[in-house]
């Protein structure tokens, strides 16, 4: 079985790839769950999660005669992880079209593939993820530019066959009732849970780890753990979905 998920946002500071983690660690309890940095314009998911020196990285993978995508794999808080690196130069040499064939690749060995989807819709780069998943998961800040920002994802992933699992309110801080009842009204799926600001997650961070490594018992962690058991992983076709993400046609950005 397989299915993918992209954690997108369209803004930048939602707390994305905290969200990212937080998930596959939770789903990683009952799942064998890999997760892609595949924000390669602006990467940091490494940071987050102890790779900071790792030798090899996506960027590697995604240029002429590269990396096999396994080398660029590592095992981390009981999930597979693959980061990208951070070097510009590394960046405007990575082929995005060769994301397709790399994700396909894990594809066919894990039963979640979580996308750490880039924070604006720019670029071929950028959009890709959110094409090659089979839901997307909107991470949102309360506030009304960002789920104005976050309807853009989702006007983008419906109009290319891609499902909407639900939002996640991160960073929440007092009564966002208003603003909630305004996403419900807009947006494809349940609310997933609302997570409060915690200053552990800068903390997780600084020390390499994922949230719910560092704060498992904090009130932002049983957030994610809850957002987590909502999804419900489908039982795709491995095989199927892997052919499916090498034949995505790239589009061009909206």
């Amino acid at each position: 079985m397989v299915e993918a998920f992209a954690v997108a946002s369209g803004k930048g500071g939602t707390g994305k790839t905290t969200s990212t983690l937080a998930l596959g660690m939770a789903l990683a309890d009952s799942y064998d769950v890999t997760v892609v940095d595949a924000d390669t314009g602006m990467a940091n998911l490494l940071f987050h999660a102890g790779l900071a020196d790792v030798e090899t990285t996506l960027h590697d993978v995604l240029v002429e005669g590269g990396a096999p995508v396994e080398a660029a794999t590592y095992e981390r808080f009981g999930m597979s992880v693959v980061p990208c690196g951070t070097s510009l130069a590394a960046f405007e040499a990575a082929d995005p079209e060769r994301l397709r064939d790399a994700v396909a690749d894990l594809a066919s060995d894990t039963d979640v593939l979580l996308l750490d989807s880039p924070a604006t819709l720019a670029s071929k780069s950028a959009v890709l993820p959110i094409v090659l998943a089979d839901r997307v998961v909107v991470v949102l800040n309360p506030t009304i530019p960002a789920v104005s920002d976050g309807l853009k994802v989702q006007e983008y992933a419906l109009s290319y066959g891609s499902d909407i699992a639900g939002t996640l309110f991160n960073r929440v801080e007092g009564d966002i009732g208003d603003v909630a009842a305004k996403a419900d009204r807009y947006f494809e799926g349940p609310l997933l849970a609302s997570v409060p600001e915690t200053d552990a997650a800068g903390e997780a961070r600084a020390a390499g780890e994922p949230l719910l490594a560092h704060a498992p018992d904090s009130a932002a962690a049983a957030a994610f753990r809850k957002a987590a058991a909502s999804l419900d992983p489908a039982d795709g076709d491995s095989d199927a979905v892997a052919d499916r993400f090498r034949t995505a046609v790239i589009p061009d950005p909206p």
